[in-house]
């Protein structure tokens, strides 16, 4: 199992009964509740809620083992990955391998963006976003340049599917709603949210109705929406936006950039096939497998798998484990010499939350949105948790939040530097402490 992510840890456990070795390698030793990482991003929830130590997940699953490693290899024929570890490497053989090693960001050929307008796929991500937000805010309060102050308090999302809206709607909140009265010489409320969406309308895996619902319920809550615009350039002042009916583009200075605008498969894919898609996703067939290697499954973001009505399913979460039993019970298949089934995915339905009591639902044909859709998203995550103490902690925290609009993760981890712009001292503020090694 290449991955201990969705697909790759239901995997692991529907094989649990299963006459097998199993390995799990995963550069990272936790597994990691993705749909609510936005929720550490924008100081909601810390780290450690919404994670698991993979170690601790499998403990009383006897024939499964963790490698804390990256794979860096796949050798098809001698049916062997090549993990790279801390301390050593190590070539391990296999009889079935089941990659589900996700995805990472894509920047369409602009790499360099990301320095200035992080993705959003890991914890380290969501601390760097979050401190982003914060240090934001902190910069403005401390210049009276109203020029200065206005970047700090612009934040720009590119990207309306899900996670650029959850985001975008969270960040929104924050500034209007947890920050209010913590500071002297700003009002958050004053900060500007941009979502940034080169497509005619938000979430546009969704129906007309919930999408316009989704931005109808963005603006209510004071988040600005620019469809049908496509960023040119990011820098560390800001973005370059080309705008629909606009002949010349727009520049918006910003402290705070988020890129959701799109993923690109894990290259390991390439590595066993090379029949992949744009976003380098492996074409998989009827079993999830491989026609040119039946022992290689592959799962989640990595794959690109045809629904029933012959497009390709979303890289959702559902999709990953339905996907990850699928893998397992064909394995089982192969061990008593039987045919394998064709995986059929069943909708469990979509999703999306843009802030207090304000959400969208698509499930079982069924649309609605408002208070009872954001319930129910509520009730769902929290059920989805891996861990009984995550889903305690995460009700005691959603339940202090609503009862106070506090968010308890506000945490600027690293030392606060000065101004990207100098501007003039606010008044009424003191300097900071020297930066000279005495004082350090």
């Amino acid at each position: 199992m290449v991955g201990g992510g969705f697909g790759g840890l239901q995997a692991t456990r529907s094989l649990a009964n299963a006459d097998v070795d199993v390995v799990l390698v995963d550069r990272r030793n936790h597994h990691l509740f993705q749909p609510l990482l936005y929720q550490v991003a924008t100081a909601v929830l810390s780290p450690a809620s919404i994670s698991m130590p993979i170690r601790s997940l499998l403990r009383k699953q006897r024939n499964a083992r963790v490698r804390l490693g990256e794979v860096t290899a796949i050798d098809t024929e001698r049916k062997t990955v090549h993990i790279a570890g801390r301390e050593r490497n190590e070539d391990l053989s296999y009889d079935w391998l089941v990659l589900a090693a996700g995805a990472t960001h894509s920047y369409f050929g602009n790499a360099g963006w990301e320095a200035d307008a992080p993705g959003l796929k890991t914890i380290q991500d969501a601390i760097q976003i979050r401190q982003k937000v914060l240090q934001s805010f902190e910069h403005a309060e401390w210049t009276s340049d109203p020029d200065v102050r206005r970047k700090h308090l612009t934040f720009v999302v590119v990207g309306a599917g899900p996670t650029g809206v959850e985001l975008a709607g969270a960040l929104s909140e924050i500034a209007r709603r947890t920050l209010v009265e913590d500071f002297r010489n700003i009002d958050p409320a004053e900060a500007r949210v941009l979502l940034v969406e080169g497509g005619s309308g938000v979430l546009g895996a969704y129906p007309d109705g919930l999408r316009e619902s989704a931005l109808r319920q963005l603006r209510q809550i004071g988040v600005e929406v620019w469809l049908e615009s496509r960023v040119v350039e990011i820098d560390h002042g800001g973005v370059t936006v080309q705008r629909s009916g606009h002949e010349a583009p727009t520049r918006v200075d910003a402290g705070t950039m988020i890129w959701a605008a799109g993923i690109e498969a894990s290259p390991l894919g390439s590595q066993v096939s090379g029949d992949t898609d744009r976003a380098g996703r492996v074409r998989v067939g009827p079993d999830l497998s491989l026609a040119s290697h039946r022992e290689i499954f592959v799962l989640g973001d990595m794959a690109h798998t045809m629904g029933a009505d012959g497009e390709p399913l979303p890289g959702m979460a559902q999709v990953a484990l339905q996907g990850g039993v699928h893998a397992a019970h064909s394995i089982q298949a192969d061990l008593a010499s039987r045919p394998r089934a064709t995986f059929r995915y069943r909708d469990l339905g979509s999703m999306a939350t843009i802030g207090r009591s304000k959400a969208i639902a698509w499930i079982g044909g069924l649309e609605f949105g408002g208070g009872i859709a954001w319930l129910v998203w509520l009730i769902v995550h929290l059920m989805a948790l891996v861990g009984f103490r995550n889903r305690v902690v995460v009700f005691f925290e959603w339940a202090w939040g609503y009862l106070t609009w506090n968010r308890g993760s506000r945490v600027i981890h690293n030392r606060f530097g000065p101004l990207d712009t100098p501007g003039p001292k606010a008044e009424g503020t003191r300097p900071p402490p020297s930066a000279s090694p005495q004082s350090a």
